[in-house]
């Protein structure tokens, strides 16, 4: 029997319709509020809800979305998904999903290829319009650009014309410089860019190539352009670069001002050179056109105050203006490889103002100024609107003609990973063939054995570097077609002369020499290399080669080589060069090139051939000498003395020492 229950634990007598004994409720069991009600109901399972609410959230989830307006967008190359997300305003993982419906997978950060970036963009109602970076920065400096930012800036000029018209002698007359008289042949065959003070104004000139091989560069000469002066000689006339330098100039759009040179000569006919351009549109002034002519003479500096009191007031008319404070930006003029800096790029401002430590892009390169040097070789800390200027500080050779572009760092490094993985793909394509020779060219022809030609191009600046690589395929014949499947800036090396070999090419070196081993690399490979100053003589070298015509009248031996370890100023005998003969011998009636960087500088002959203080007739490998260049004082320690003889020998003979030395 169970004991009875403490007197303070008995229940009372229990009411009607009630237990006797209650529990207390639980947590399960106790009643929720109208809150909890509520919220729980919401996190029920639909199929678990009442009727008629969960039908009324349903309907809403699965409503189409409201269709997107269109919205107009620009796209550039290698925009990444990120990007492309944020300029259409929808989620990065969106645009994944449709990637990875297509069978794509990619990552938020990756580049895509204008089509696909512009199908992925067309897919959200994208309008779509693809520009390059360098656009898309300028779009968005001119939308920030006011009236108040825009400041006057200098004009510039390009000089344009016929070869040996005196485009560079009447610049040379302005500037009170000498540049004709370095140039090989006679011709100018780069783009030079100089700043000249006009009293207390400023202008730009370009000095542009005038030869017909040059199209290409006179052309961008005159995209960067404000005005044209069209220099035709007067004892001339119009003749055919002359024609195209007009339709360059009308192309782009800008005023020419027609600088008649040589008047004082008497042969000189001015008017008969007024009557043949207005002909070709250009009605002179006083004739009633629109067009100034101004007669001038660069050897006796005749009408130049006319010829820049005009320049100046045609550009008064065109109230040339630019923004100042935006980040630097303009066109790349030439470039080249100096082997003491590096890759140097020549650069014509064009809006805001570059300086020290930017960052910026050029093609397919990417840099950080470390230098600036103007016109005159000064150093300069910043480079406003209209400055042409040297750039030091790129991480390659940008080609001649790419827009230059300030930017951010990491922007700019992007860009270039994407450019330059194009041009390593374009380059995968490259062809091999067996090895020729021009001489062996003619016979082969002949024989139906060659239908191809590969050239190896090294040039010491970018631009000659673009004009052949231009010009000789045009040289191609039914029987033989021309192949560049080379080319760059600098000597030739011993990777120039490898791919030569594989791809049975020949090089053509024009203004720079090979490295010595690269020579005896080219010797033992049997590759032709042909070095060359004149870019007319390179086109005729090849016309003859393919003719059969290729007859050598003179053929050049090498001597030896010798390095410059220090300099002498000799009072009577100039600058004397304190050498060291690395390779063969110097002959004291020699022909010696001076050799700077890769680059042939001058051509002479030995003045001088000194052991100590005695003469010497020759000084061979391993010891030291002085030695004196003829009519040449400007050689510096580090330049390359190379020694050479020129034999005169029948066509037929050095046709048999080029086959045997192929052979070998």
């Amino acid at each position: 029997m169970l004991p009875a229950p403490p007197p303070d634990k008995m229940p009372s007598k229990a009411e009607p319709g009630k237990p006797l004994y209650t529990r207390r409720p639980t947590q399960r069991q106790r009643p929720s509020s109208d809150k909890r009600e509520m919220e729980g109901e919401r996190k029920l399972h639909p199929t678990r809800q009442r009727p008629g609410a969960g039908d009324r959230r349903a309907a809403a989830i699965i409503a189409p979305p409201e269709p997107r307006a269109p919205r107009d967008i620009n796209i550039t190359e290698g925009i990444t998904i990120r990007e492309l997300a944020e300029k259409l305003d929808v989620r990065a993982k969106d645009l994944l999903k449709v990637l990875l419906d297509k069978g794509i997978f990619a990552s938020i950060n990756q580049a895509l290829d204008s089509p696909t970036a512009t199908q992925l963009a067309e897919s959200f109602n994208g309008v779509v319009t693809v520009v390059s970076f360098e656009d898309e920065m300028m779009l968005e400096v001119a939308k920030e650009e006011t009236k108040e930012n825009l400041k006057p800036r200098p004009p510039v000029v390009t000089v344009m014309g016929h070869v040996d018209h005196g485009k560079t002698s009447l610049l040379d007359a302005i500037r009170e410089a000498e540049v004709a008289a370095g140039e090989a042949g006679g011709i100018t065959q780069h783009i030079g860019a100089y700043k000249v003070q006009v009293n207390d104004r400023a202008v730009v000139f370009v000095d542009t190539p005038g030869h017909e091989a040059f199209t290409r560069m006179r052309s961008r000469g005159a995209k960067v352009t404000d005005i044209v002066v069209l220099v035709v000689a007067a004892d001339d006339g119009v003749m055919p670069q002359t024609k195209e330098a007009i339709d360059h100039a009308k192309a782009a759009n800008v005023p020419i001002i027609v600088a008649i040179n040589k008047v004082d000569k008497p042969e000189a006919q001015p008017e008969r050179v007024k009557r043949q351009l207005s002909d070709l549109g250009l009605m002179p002034a006083e004739w009633g056109g629109d067009t100034e002519f101004v007669e001038v003479s660069a050897k006796q500096k005749k009408g130049l105050e006319r010829l820049l009191e005009i320049i100046l007031l045609v550009a008064d008319l065109r109230e040339l203006k630019a923004n100042p404070d935006a980040p630097g930006s303009g066109t790349v003029l030439e470039s080249r490889v100096d082997k003491g800096r590096g890759p140097v790029a020549t650069i014509l401002i064009q809006n805001g103002t570059l300086r020290a430590g930017d960052f910026f892009i050029c093609g397919a390169v990417f840099g950080k100024v470390r230098a600036l040097f103007d016109d005159r070789g000064r150093s300069i800390k910043d480079a406003p609107p209209s400055t042409p200027v040297e750039v030091l500080g790129l991480r390659g050779v940008p080609e001649a003609g790419d827009h230059f572009q300030v930017t951010d760092e990491a922007k700019a490094r992007h860009i270039v990973d994407y450019r330059q993985g194009k041009q390593r793909d374009a380059a995968l394509r490259a062809s091999a063939g067996g090895r020729i020779t021009l001489d062996q060219l003619h016979e082969q022809l002949k024989s139906g054995e060659v239908k191809e030609l590969g050239v190896v191009i090294k040039a010491d600046v970018q631009g000659s570097v673009e004009v052949l690589s231009e010009m000789l395929p045009k040289l191609s014949t039914d029987q033989v077609k021309l192949k560049i499947i080379g080319s760059g800036v600098g000597a030739v090396s011993e990777n120039d002369v490898l791919l030569a070999s594989a791809s049975g090419a020949i090089i053509i070196a024009f203004g720079v020499r090979p490295e010595r081993k690269a020579a005896d690399l080219a010797q033992q490979e049997g590759v032709d290399i042909r070095t060359h100053n004149i870019i007319y003589e390179v086109s005729d070298e090849i016309k003859k080669a393919m003719e059969g015509l290729l007859e050598p009248v003179f053929q050049e031996s090498y001597l030896g080589r010798a390095e410059v370890r220090n300099t002498f100023r000799v009072k009577g005998a100039g600058t004397i060069a304190g050498c060291y003969v690395v390779d063969g011998i110097l002959k004291r009636d020699a022909q010696i090139r001076v050799v700077r960087d890769g680059a042939v500088i001058y051509t002479s002959k030995l003045s001088s051939l000194k052991r100590f203080k005695d003469d010497a007739s020759e000084v061979r490998t391993g010891f030291e000498c002085g030695v004196g260049i003829a009519n040449f004082n400007d050689v510096k320690v580090g330049d390359v003395l190379e020694a050479f003889s020129i034999q005169k020998v029948s066509g037929a003979e050095a046709a048999a020492q080029a086959g045997s030395s192929a052979r070998k």
